[in-house]
């Protein structure tokens, strides 16, 4: 299975993909005239601009539940696991991921809003409403429903469990069963309250989160401090080959940096445009320009948190494509990448740094979980919504029933599964995302221009 599992991830992940996202985002930026620079400020004031009413979400609550499904295991495990196979270099591909994908997650999160249909629970949408009512093709939309049901419903949710029960096994010998039996209850008592009940948990639990881990960052470099300018140095210099440590897995270094930015900020593979599908705003762009901040919140600021404990602290070990070490900073974690953010915080706070990871990773998997199964739900009923009741009713209960054994399932497997999974499922949805929305750009830029326009005559 591993073995089918590895071959399809590297179908599915192609250079043709790195470049297809690293393009669209650097074509996206240039017609926006650097929207994610030029309209920092307003991306911030746009998140409170309402509230949240019976039709949909408020900005803020769909911004924290895209939030909440950006922060995960990934920003944590997904970092290391980065850095272990693509060395420091991978960090600076994080970024330009970021800083690119910023112009995407507007572009995806502003159609979202353009193409969303009503639904008793409020507005939906998302990437397979793109093809269906901006190209008239249906069955592509119905494709991408089924890709991300299956991402976000089973795939992802195992990556997410997995890296949680890696964690609290490191810090308090949880056994892996136990962890994913409890965040299996925790999780369904949520989700089955509805979209609502999901939006107001993520509003109130990711900010905190979120401040909270950053903080601790904080702390923990600048007790490095005097590391940091030959680490910013080694990241630059790994990023483009010019080290002679790493020059030999520079292909590595791009790869996993774009890959692992992808999987933790989300642009372009479709999941932000499902969530500012629901939120309920006077503008389209005004959700995409919130959604565009929430992938600076999660890359620039959390992912990169943890690199910099990870890179000052010299808790980490490069290994090549074939497994074998190229660089051996700590010998004793191996290639035991999920416990290199929680030996950097080790160096700090000795016998704290593992327990505060694990729980920081508890509560990061717990709303992505939620944002998930947000996910997925939504494309259940842009399937059924034109059917009887009763079989989206049946096909909702299924989802939840089938995403909570996925969270134990993942919680007790090998890791590489798991991550091979995931990558599967974020790729897939990437590639029907990232098409539909380079075709549909023009009409994303004509709502910024209009949105522009309305703020420019406000001020006049």
């Amino acid at each position: 299975m591993e073995q089918f599992f590895s071959t399809l991830n590297d179908i599915v992940w192609n250079p043709v993909l790195v470049v297809l996202l690293l393009l669209a985002g650097l074509y996206f930026s240039i017609r926006t005239r650097f929207l994610q620079v030029r309209r920092l400020r307003l991306m911030v004031s746009t998140l409170f601009g309402n509230k949240e009413g019976d039709d949909g979400i408020s900005s803020f609550q769909a911004f924290s539940l895209a939030l909440s499904g950006r922060v995960g295991t990934g920003n944590i495990v997904g970092v290391a696991a980065a850095i272990a196979f693509g060395g420091p270099g991978a960090v600076f591909w994080m970024w330009m991921v970021a800083f690119l994908g910023a112009s995407t997650a507007f572009v995806e999160s502003t159609l979202a809003q353009i193409y969303k249909f009503p639904h008793s629970s409020g507005f939906r949408g998302g990437p397979f409403t793109f093809y269906e009512k901006g190209l008239g093709k249906r069955w592509p939309g119905v494709l991408l429903a089924v890709i991300t049901i299956l991402s976000s419903g089973i795939f992802l949710t195992g990556v997410q469990a997995n890296g949680v029960s890696s964690t609290l096994s490191n810090a308090f010998s949880v056994p892996p069963l136990v962890t994913g039996l409890a965040l299996a209850a925790l999780t369904a008592l949520v989700v089955i309250g509805g979209v609502h009940r999901i939006a107001k948990v993520a509003a109130f639990v990711t900010p905190i989160m979120a401040a909270g881990y950053i903080l601790l960052s904080l702390v923990v470099v600048s007790v490095h401090i005097h590391e940091v300018p030959a680490m910013f140095s080694l990241i630059f210099r790994s990023a483009f080959g010019m080290d002679p440590l790493f020059g030999g897995i520079l292909g590595s270094t791009i790869s996993l940096g774009v890959k692992r930015g992808l999987f933790s900020n989300e642009a372009g593979q479709g999941t932000g445009a499902i969530v500012s599908a629901a939120a309920d705003v006077h503008n389209p762009a005004q959700q995409g320009l919130a959604q565009a901040f929430s992938v600076y919140v999660d890359t620039l600021l959390v992912c990169t948190a943890t690199a910099l404990m990870i890179l000052t602290s010299g808790t980490y070990n490069v290994m090549d494509a074939n497994g074998t070490v190229v660089v051996s900073h700590a010998p004793a974690l191996g290639e035991n990448y999920t416990a290199f953010t929680q030996s950097a915080v080790d160096t700090v706070f000795p016998g704290f740094g593992s327990e505060f990871v694990a729980v920081a990773m508890l509560f990061f998997v717990f709303t992505t979980l939620l944002a998930y199964y947000f996910y997925a739900e939504s494309s259940i009923l842009y399937l059924f919504r034109k059917r009887a009741p009763l079989w989206e009713k049946v096909s909702v209960r299924g989802l939840q029933a089938i995403l909570l054994a996925s969270i134990v399932f993942g919680s007790v497997k090998d890791a590489n599964l798991v991550w091979k999974m995931g990558d599967i499922g974020v790729g897939l949805m990437a590639w029907l995302t990232v098409i539909a929305i380079i075709i549909l750009f023009p009409k994303a830029l004509k709502a910024l221009k209009d949105f522009e326009e309305e703020l420019k005559s406000k001020k006049e």
